[in-house]
């Protein structure tokens, strides 16, 4: 059935752009319907932001890709196979797919037939918040009855939730990552239910699919709630193959008022997995995360290690000259929230520390080489260990010594 919804899309400015129009006006020839579903209508409904805009259509692939050649579009067969077609319009890429109808179903694969079913194309998806379609003048078609539970975000399979997760056994991560980024209340019993008897079936997952998706869900509003019911079904031990501090993540998401990195994957999966060094390399090799994530997460470990070791909480130009701004804020981050999960931080004092790290100009060590070598000193490995010596002074005076002065506090040269 077709229900309009407020005006609300009408209005979007998404669906208002002339590159969508134009890509609705190439498609829909002949006969053909072309309509905007899932993320897009979700987000839209959920007051949340629009990233990226997918397309279900009646129309063949190649017709797709005539049709919008014709119409001076940019055609991409990304995914042919399957049916999508990239239409880049005024610059904004948009995926176009065919209506499918499941054959056949076995894990991530399944064999398809085009049709030009919409209903039948809603049943193949995963959730029923998902299941919306919007047509080119904003009128919203709810084929499964999905719009009462996205308004009331509440996240359900479509159909049998054990065969909708056997059909890919990512939904489950999906399940409770989209909880996280979009739900509310309690969790679905049965799809809760089917993820816990569907379970074994992660470990059937490719490591770049896991990671991708658990970093998703490491930044939704619900995650700790989402990740305290994953350690409870044993998901999140299946998943990255150790065990979880929940207490820990809750404490450290309270602390999103004060500092949005808590929001970063990064920093959270140190909280989360970070027992001893080696799980911070299984979870990395695990997810298969970036040099630039793997990096941030160890210096994240060592500055939260400086900090649970030290008997005098370390100054503010020290932990930033040892671990930059970034990492000395993450470390301090993690720390902070240890001690609230053992209900040991004293909270105004964290404050004053991360407000220091924020505004403390981070100390540059005023001596190069060259300084050394304009006062009669050799180049060699003599020079480095030199450097060093002079740069612990350094240190060891607040950072106070400046360039002049360290100079006059050099040995004479041999």
């Amino acid at each position: 059935m077709a229900v309009n919804v407020d005006n609300i899309f009408r209005q979007a400015d998404w669906l208002r752009s002339q590159g969508i129009q134009n890509v609705f006006a190439a498609v829909e020839q002949d006969g053909d319907q072309a309509r905007v579903v899932g993320g897009a209508i979700r987000n839209t409904l959920l007051d949340h932001p629009v990233p990226d805009i997918d397309i279900a259509t009646t129309a063949r692939p190649q017709d797709v890709i005539g049709r919008a050649e014709a119409a001076g579009l940019k055609p991409i067969a990304t995914g042919i196979d399957h049916g999508t077609i990239t239409v880049v319009s005024d610059g904004v890429p948009y995926e176009v797919t065919t209506l499918r109808e499941d054959v056949e179903t076995f894990g991530r694969q399944a064999r398809v037939v085009f049709g030009r079913d919409w209903v039948k194309d809603a049943k193949r998806r995963d959730f029923t918040l998902n299941a919306l379609y919007v047509d080119r003048h904003g009128l919203l078609h709810d084929p499964l009855g999905g719009l009462d539970d996205c308004l009331n975000r509440r996240v359900r399979f479509i159909g049998d939730p054990d065969q909708r997760i056997r059909e890919d056994f990512l939904r489950i991560l999906r399940f409770f990552r989209i909880y996280a980024a979009y739900g509310a209340g309690e969790m679905d019993e049965a799809g809760l239910g089917a993820c816990l008897r569907q379970r074994e079936g992660l470990r059937h997952l490719s490591a770049e699919r896991i990671g991708h998706e658990m970093r998703r869900l490491l930044r939704a509003p619900l995650a700790a709630r989402a990740l305290r019911l994953m350690n409870d079904c044993g998901l999140w031990e299946i998943a990255t193959g150790g065990l979880a501090r929940i207490n820990d993540f809750d404490a450290l998401r309270s602390l999103e008022d004060q500092a949005s990195e808590v929001l970063d994957p990064e920093v959270g999966l140190v909280v989360l997995a970070g027992f001893v060094h080696e799980d911070l390399e299984r979870i990395c090799d695990r997810f298969r995360l970036s040099n630039a994530e793997r990096k941030r997460m160890k210096t994240t470990w060592e500055a939260m290690k400086c900090l649970r070791q030290a008997d005098v909480f370390p100054s503010c130009q020290a932990l930033l000259y040892d671990f930059g701004r970034q990492g000395a804020v993450d470390g301090l981050l993690v720390r902070w929230a240890s001690l609230l999960a053992q209900s040991q931080a004293d909270g105004s004092g964290f404050e004053t520390r991360l407000t220091g790290l924020r505004t403390t100009e981070v100390p540059k060590f005023p001596l190069k080489g060259a300084d050394l070598i304009a006062c009669g000193h050799a180049p060699g490995p003599s020079l480095g260990d030199l450097l060093d010596q002079l740069e612990i002074r350094w240190r060891d005076s607040g950072f106070l010594l400046g360039k002049d002065e360290l100079i006059r506090i050099l040995p004479s040269r041999p």
